[in-house]
């Protein structure tokens, strides 16, 4: 008998609030997949059941606990918890406290992600949740895994790819470039305010220095004109620090008006609304500002795998020598490449060449065990040249 539904459903009980959730778990071959990038991202995805075809099978990657929001990569060893003694003795404790600390938090990370999961009216958008707060409960352990820290965000990439692909392409540059002034304007924010109170301490510091030496009678008369200059230019840089404030506010009432002018109409056209925001990395940017582990667009989350890839692979305890170290090295290499960081690009796609021929060469008897590494090493060396090429024109 056929079935009618891609999905099995599996109960897990949660082991932060004991919640029993139905996870749905996709089954095999419900989709295909054709061709896959550079960083191994799926190219096309084709399902058997033509109304989940707008569904990033990413969405099913997280299992994320409907109650508490507690979230972890849906694998056997989550669905077996009870039975993994590691995760019992080592790190439930710690994470069960921490997470249950934030939950408790008004308008905390937490919260707001896993509130703002509707995987029925925003499947894809739904997995960018799911894997940040997959990514914050990681965190939250004494001794976090990189590895799987790397993989996360590099699917946060490959979810974000996925809804880029389904946007019209002037909508998407744009959507970019305002997202990026954007960010720079929060920039200019933090550092204004922090240059604000610098100067407000340091107008409060010229006038105790002064009223000092006054107390202590080393007020000479040659002192007096300093004082009276200094409190005068300390209290103007005040009050230009004020005057810039309100700029900026006008600056930031302007940049919504142009991003409302320039993709307000679109925005709705392409289906891209995410409740109460114009897209889901408006919602994003606006956490980002609590939580730096929140990234807005693919280019971020590559920038943060390739950094956790990078960790993992320096620190070598969660990746087993061979296959996975050279596929690690070369998606370091990939990674850098595609965020503009070519020199780190040349060094491991350098080091995945000389490692994979090593590993090729030593294991050449047996070529199930180098077809990875086989693949792998054509790619680095395809790679590593357009990083040449790239490197040169900068």
């Amino acid at each position: 008998m056929v079935t009618d539904s891609p999905f099995f459903l599996t109960n897990v009980e949660c082991p932060i609030c004991k919640t029993v959730n139905e996870f749905e778990t996709v089954r095999m071959g419900a989709y295909i997949e054709e061709g896959r990038d550079t960083d191994f991202c799926p190219q096309d995805i084709k399902w058997r059941f033509p109304k989940y075809q707008s569904y990033n099978p990413l969405v099913f990657f997280v299992a994320t606990c409907s109650n508490c929001f507690y979230s972890r990569e849906f694998t056997s060893s989550f669905k077996d918890w009870k039975r993994d003694n590691n995760f019992r003795m080592y790190r439930l404790k710690v994470v069960k406290e921490k997470h249950l600390d934030q939950l408790a938090t008004a308008d905390s990370v937490i919260k707001r992600l896993g509130e703002a999961i509707d995987i029925s009216r925003y499947p894809n958008e739904s997995a960018l949740l799911k894997l940040h707060l997959a990514v914050f409960d990681e965190l939250l352990c004494d001794h976090y895994n990189k590895l799987d820290l790397g993989r996360f965000y590099l699917r946060i990439g490959w979810v974000f790819r996925g809804l880029e692909k389904s946007d019209n392409p002037h909508v998407i540059r744009m959507r970019g470039l305002i997202m990026d002034m954007e960010s720079k304007h929060h920039n200019l924010v933090s550092t204004i305010s922090h240059t604000q109170d610098t100067a407000k301490e340091f107008s409060e510091y010229v006038k105790d220095h002064f009223e000092t030496l006054e107390q202590s009678g080393d007020l000479s008369p040659d002192r007096v004109p300093f004082r009276e200059q200094m409190e005068t230019t300390a209290n103007e840089i005040a009050t230009l620090q004020g005057q810039v404030s309100e700029k900026l506010d006008t600056l930031e009432h302007q940049l919504q008006e142009y991003k409302l002018a320039s993709l307000g109409g679109n925005e709705n056209e392409s289906g891209s609304r995410f409740g109460q925001y114009s897209s889901i990395q408006e919602f994003l940017l606006e956490l980002q500002q609590a939580w730096d582990g929140i990234v807005t667009n693919e280019r971020e989350a590559l920038e943060k795998a390739a950094y956790y890839y990078k960790a993992a692979y320096v620190e070598g305890r969660n990746i087993a020598p061979g296959n996975q170290q050279i596929q690690a090295s070369y998606l370091i290499a990939e990674l850098s490449r595609r965020v503009g960081d070519y020199e780190t690009a040349r060094e491991y796609f350098n080091s995945t060449i000389k490692n994979g021929q090593e590993f090729i060469y030593r294991n050449r008897n047996d070529k199930t065990r180098t077809a990875l590494a086989r693949k792998i090493l054509e790619l680095a060396i395809e790679q590593g040249k357009s990083n040449m090429a790239e490197l040169k024109a900068v």
